[in-house]
């Protein structure tokens, strides 16, 4: 399997997930265009989109660092246009720029309710709707949501509605998309991590070193997303993935390695039902909602 040659357009790739996804791509020698909003370095947070282009050309893709904020339509039509331009088109749309607020109804202002609902479920739907005309050109067109698998039991929405609202959300734009475009072929498919993943966004919004150290690395989002891309688009569309299970079926064995301490119980992301089937020899230990 590989990547090489493909041209990724990954939101928020300057850190996190999005921007190990990147690094597993650049390793087949793909094009990939970093399109975040940090150009300079935050106090707390590492990475740029300059920083992370770098690494890209070290790992043997090729990078196009874009200023991008998905609450913007005509930053992300231009920079989704400026990626096709450079590369030749566009072969894959990552949709992982998010943010989390898991603050209870009453406790979140409206302001910040906006806010992760214009970055969640209204940037997925631009992102993808301004890549569309170039996937339709593509070879293999996928479009990927770093996003939960639809569950509608009350336990995921009581406390943290607005959150998982707009986590949904993103889902949903999946779900529509992979029905709208199947005929043209276009793969529309989630990924969702089994446990916590150790990002900034588990350290601060989650419990900080205690979290981050019962989490798995990154890389198992990004080995998983990997195996996603390589599928045919036709044959793979509307289905919402969970990262070991895609890791386990293409015929990983040992997820140890992923675990950032592989000594420690690993913790349940939320959205991921408790009963779901674990690959053998994992254990997970569910946390609140679970």
């Amino acid at each position: 399997m590989s990547l090489a040659g493909k041209t990724l357009f990954i939101t928020g790739a300057s850190r996190g997930i999005g921007h190990a996804i990147a690094l597993r791509a650049a390793r087949d020698g793909a094009n990939i265009a970093v399109a975040a909003k940090t150009t300079e370095p935050h106090p707390k947070l590492p990475g740029t989109i300059y920083t992370a282009a770098a690494d890209i050309e070290r790992a043997g893709g090729k990078a196009l660092p874009l200023v991008v904020d998905v609450r913007d339509e005509a930053s992300v039509i231009a920079a989704v246009r400026q990626c096709a331009e450079k590369f030749g088109g566009i072969d894959i749309c990552i949709n992982n720029a998010s943010a989390i607020n898991l603050s209870a109804t009453e406790d979140i202002d409206m302001r910040r309710y906006d806010l992760i609902h214009q970055i969640n479920t209204r940037g997925t739907f631009v992102t993808s709707r301004a890549c569309l005309p170039y996937l339709k050109k593509a070879a293999n067109p996928h479009i990927l949501t770093l996003s939960p698998p639809l569950d509608l039991k009350p336990q995921w929405f009581a406390d943290h509605l607005a959150y998982t609202l707009s986590k949904y959300g993103m889902s949903l734009c999946m779900l529509g998309l992979a029905q709208e475009y199947r005929a043209a072929g276009i793969a529309c498919n989630s990924l969702w991590p089994r446990t916590t993943i150790a990002t900034a966004a588990v350290e601060f919004a989650l419990g900080g070193a205690t979290m981050l150290a019962r989490s798995r690395k990154p890389d198992i989002m990004a080995d998983a997303a990997h195996v996603i891309l390589n599928k045919p688009a036709r044959e793979c569309s509307g289905n919402f993935f969970i990262d070991d299970a895609v890791l386990f079926a293409s015929g990983v064995r040992e997820f140890g390695p992923y675990s950032v301490d592989p000594t420690a119980t690993l913790i349940g992301d939320l959205f991921v039902a408790p009963d779901a089937p674990l690959p053998p020899g994992v254990k997970v230990e569910f946390m609140r909602g679970g």
